[in-house]
């Protein structure tokens, strides 16, 4: 995957101001897109990386000719890498395991329900006289085999 171009641009933006016009100079009678595009070509690895590239560029040599894209990348692959921070496992001690599972198949929405006991409830709640959305009612009576 190629470095998207307003990347490369802002890129070029900052060595620019960095080192005036022997930046741009150093690609004088080339098609500077052309340029660009190889840019983003040879820069493409650090898509997921911008911290590589923002690294590069504040840490630019001071004096000495601006850097080709080969230099850049060298330099943006000296960025230091940050260590995600991890989760630590733990595992699951057997007798909480037990006492959860335990808990579950005593639980009244587990075990042997009939799964179309929802479409029960509505039928009942509307037979009780409470507003209940038509196509609610709909789909419980079709559920319940009531109508096709």
């Amino acid at each position: 995957m190629n470095l998207p171009m307003p990347w490369v641009d802002k890129i070029f933006t900052k060595l620019t101001v960095i080192y005036g016009k022997d930046f741009l100079s150093r690609w004088e009678g080339l098609n500077i897109e052309e340029v660009k595009a190889d840019w983003a070509k040879e820069l493409g690895g650090f898509f997921n990386h911008p911290e590589c590239i923002s690294y590069a560029l504040k840490n630019m040599p001071d004096a000495g000719k601006p850097p080709t894209v080969l230099e850049f990348r060298a330099i943006c692959r000296k960025a230091p890498i940050f260590e995600q921070p991890r989760i630590e496992h733990h595992p699951a001690q057997p007798d909480k395991v037990k006492a959860e599972i335990e808990k579950l198949k005593n639980s009244p929405r587990t075990g042997k329900s009939d799964p179309k006991d929802w479409a029960r409830r509505h039928i009942a709640r509307h037979e009780a006289g409470e507003q209940v959305k038509p196509i609610t009612l709909r789909f419980a009576r079709e559920a319940l085999g009531l109508i096709k």
